[in-house]
């Protein structure tokens, strides 16, 4: 896998920092009422509509909320699989069961994750997903999408992309970091779709339909 640049990897980190600074100023009012509207505009998506198995995750401080999304998709009978964080910042995965199925983890000095609290399926299980949500910060007209710099979703992405799984990727985000640009990387895959509380923005066409 090609590495970035330093004055990519200095791009990256400048962007995150300033996208990262507009979300701390958000009060818990501001992501309650975003989170509400970014299920509605979700769930409108035909790609979640007609997706047997969802992988998705819970969100944490002041990321775009998923929380009444995954009890949507969770109500609507769809198998819903959220991560669960491995040393090697690899993911597993597990079952969502509604709200009392997610137990608070702490990994390090990082901040606490909600994590399924049932039994693993194996990194693989995502292979199995009609539609992936993906956290982010920003994605830009290609479709390319600035994460955190962990590269537990690079993983994720490189995994679907050796087994030739076409899931729809989306990515959840606030209105105004759907950005011009993002700093690109060669290994560097892009989402399909990103929907923020106001919109859903498309980027390129699936290799293949979901079926219903």
């Amino acid at each position: 896998m090609s590495h970035p640049g330093p004055e990519e990897e200095f791009d990256k980190r400048s962007l995150r920092r300033e996208l990262l600074q507009v979300r701390s100023r958000l009060t818990a009012d501001d992501v309650r009422e975003t989170a509400t509207l970014l299920a509605a505009r979700a769930l409108e998506l035909p790609e979640l509509a007609h997706a047997r198995t969802v992988a998705a995750y819970v969100s944490v401080g002041s990321e775009p909320g998923t929380r009444a999304l995954l009890d949507a998709l969770h109500a609507r009978g769809v198998r819903v699989l959220l991560p669960t964080l491995l040393a090697d910042n690899d993911l597993d995965w597990g079952a969502y069961d509604g709200r009392g199925s997610l137990v608070r983890v702490r990994h390090g000095g990082r901040m606490a994750l909600l994590e399924p609290a049932g039994g693993r399926l194996g990194p693989e299980a995502v292979l199995t997903a009609d539609a992936v949500l993906l956290p982010g910060l920003a994605v830009d007209g290609r479709g390319l999408r600035l994460g955190r710099g962990g590269g537990s979703y690079d993983r994720v992405l490189a995994r679907l992309a050796r087994a030739a799984a076409d899931p729809a990727l989306v990515v959840l985000l606030y209105d105004s970091e759907v950005v011009a640009r993002v700093p690109e990387e060669p290994h560097d895959r892009p989402v399909h779709a990103a929907v923020t509380p106001s919109a859903v923005h498309r980027f390129r066409p699936r290799a293949r339909p979901s079926l219903p």
